[in-house]
């Protein structure tokens, strides 16, 4: 009979890092609409300043695509580990929880700079459409 080890603290990580790839589906989704709609709006503009600055949430949209690949990348590979773990019944190391400690400081971030990005186009459009 093996004795396996429990291991609450890595399942809830598990947990957790489940949780994070759904946020970043739905981050992609929205990203998606996003670039769909300033393509939609900037169909009618031709102000020289209102185009730069379409051009700089284009940019940030990108950039948000790049962001959410690199940061889905991390947390499958934390995910694998973590199943390896739970399986074997094996000691969680402690490089594994800094790693994720990380991580989750740069999901609180991405998710803070996503909401505010999307807060900043929605006014952009407002200001376009005069609303």
């Amino acid at each position: 009979m093996t004795n396996k080890i429990k291991n609450p603290g890595t399942e809830q990580r598990l947990h957790e890092n489940l949780s994070w790839e759904r946020t970043l589906d739905f981050c992609l989704q929205e990203n998606a609409f996003m670039k769909t709609r300033l393509a939609e709006v900037l169909e009618d503009v031709s102000d020289k300043d209102m185009i730069t600055m379409a051009e700089y949430f284009h940019n940030s949209f990108i950039h948000n695509d790049d962001s959410i690949k690199e940061l889905k990348g991390d947390i499958v590979w934390e995910q694998r580990q973590m199943k390896e773990i739970i399986q074997h019944g094996k000691p969680e190391e402690n490089n594994l929880v800094q790693r994720h400690k990380k991580l989750s400081n740069e999901m609180g971030n991405f998710d803070k700079n996503f909401t505010g990005l999307k807060a900043e186009f929605n006014r952009y459009l407002s200001s376009l459409l005069k609303l």
